[in-house]
């Protein structure tokens, strides 16, 4: 949450008490928000309204109100719906803007959300599934679980977090078994900002039984975001799930081209065996499975919480009872951390990346 003493002003306040605010906020976000005397927000105040302001013959002893613009865009905390929320700040964010103020439903205001720091406030769970043993990655996760090697100073999972975070999901869960106590010691802090729960699988659950352990009843969200925790990925959780809800779909399922190059060539034939075409190494591209998942939250619940279950039987699972389960392309990076080739390639990606921010 924004300071928000930093970024309101009363109505009444002179222009001079504005343009020292707003220089004291240089470097980040300069903009105020206009307050009234019952404390109602009415308008907001930028830097270049006060240059239009005094270019119009205004005065710095005059009042805020006279530089403020009245045609404020905020977020309706007590009439916005979730999704409306999710709406509204990507297209503040496309518009340029920075900071937007939550108002209640007498005006006041309740935060205010900086859109630097958090792109969106996305009502959905989290889940990172984190019990496998990453037996291909041995003898690095002989005494480490996969998800807290380090690449580039950070645990792979902590990059997903991170991600999650600047998405505005908050309620995270991981799924441990293997070597759990050094996750749950990694997770004793919070991780960007997130309190992180971990949850542990007594029996083992398959690659997504564990995530019923997470179900929180309590919840206002109506769906969860599920994933692996070794995955390096810039997948787009607000376009992820812009898609679940546009689609009305139980299940999204994240997907990345997978192409497949025969080095021969493919006879097609009919019933006789007889040859109807024939292609000269041909090269087949098809959607393989991500490993991230948006469930609405009643096909998880169907899951037994002693059975071992694996996403891919639990999306069929889905299909067959005419469930809509659709596809989301990743449009970026994503490495599934399964081998040391790709460890490797991870670590020399995210050590470029940083050595570009560094210029």
């Amino acid at each position: 949450m924004t300071e928000t003493n930093l970024h309101t002003i009363p109505a009444d306040a002179p222009l001079s008490t504005a343009l020292a605010m707003l220089n004291n906020l240089s470097g980040g976000a300069m903009t105020l928000f206009v307050h009234d005397s019952a404390g109602r927000i009415t308008g907001s105040v930028t830097d270049g309204d006060v240059r239009r302001a005094l270019l119009a013959g205004v005065s710095v002893n005059d009042s805020v109100s006279s530089a403020m613009n009245h045609d404020f865009r905020f977020i309706d905390g007590d009439k916005d719906s979730a999704d409306a929320v999710v709406e509204k700040l990507r297209d503040m964010r496309r518009c340029g803007i920075t900071l937007v103020p939550v108002l209640d439903s007498n005006g006041k205001l309740v935060e205010i959300i900086d859109l630097h720091k958090t792109s969106n406030r996305l009502p959905l769970n989290a889940v990172l599934m984190a019990g496998g043993k990453g037996e291909r990655l041995r003898p690095m996760t002989l005494t480490t679980p996969k998800p807290l090697l380090q690449i580039e100073g950070r645990a792979i999972i902590d990059y997903n977090i991170h991600a999650m975070a600047a998405a505005g999901i908050t309620n995270v869960s991981v799924i441990t078994r293997y070597l759990a106590d050094q996750l749950y010691e990694h997770f004793c802090r919070p991780v960007a900002g997130i309190n992180v729960r971990c949850l542990t699988e007594s029996l083992v659950l398959g690659t997504i039984g564990g995530a019923a352990l997470a179900l929180s009843p309590s919840s206002p969200n109506r769906n969860t975001l599920i994933m692996n925790s070794d995955l390096l990925t810039t997948v787009s959780f607000e376009d992820m799930y812009l898609r679940h809800i546009a689609e009305k779909a139980d299940v999204t399922v994240a997907v990345i081209n997978y192409t497949l190059s025969v080095p021969y060539a493919i006879l097609s034939t009919d019933s006789n065996d007889c040859v109807t075409s024939i292609e000269e190494k041909p090269t087949y591209t098809y959607y393989a499975n991500a490993g991230i998942y948006i469930f609405k939250n009643e096909i998880l619940e169907s899951m037994a919480q002693d059975t071992r279950t694996d996403a891919t039987d639990l999306i069929e699972d889905v299909i067959r009872r005419g469930g809509k389960v659709v596809c989301h392309p990743v449009n970026g990076t994503w490495i599934d951390i399964g081998s040391p080739a790709d460890f490797q390639r991870a670590t020399e990606m995210m050590r470029h990346h940083r050595n570009l921010s560094r210029r």
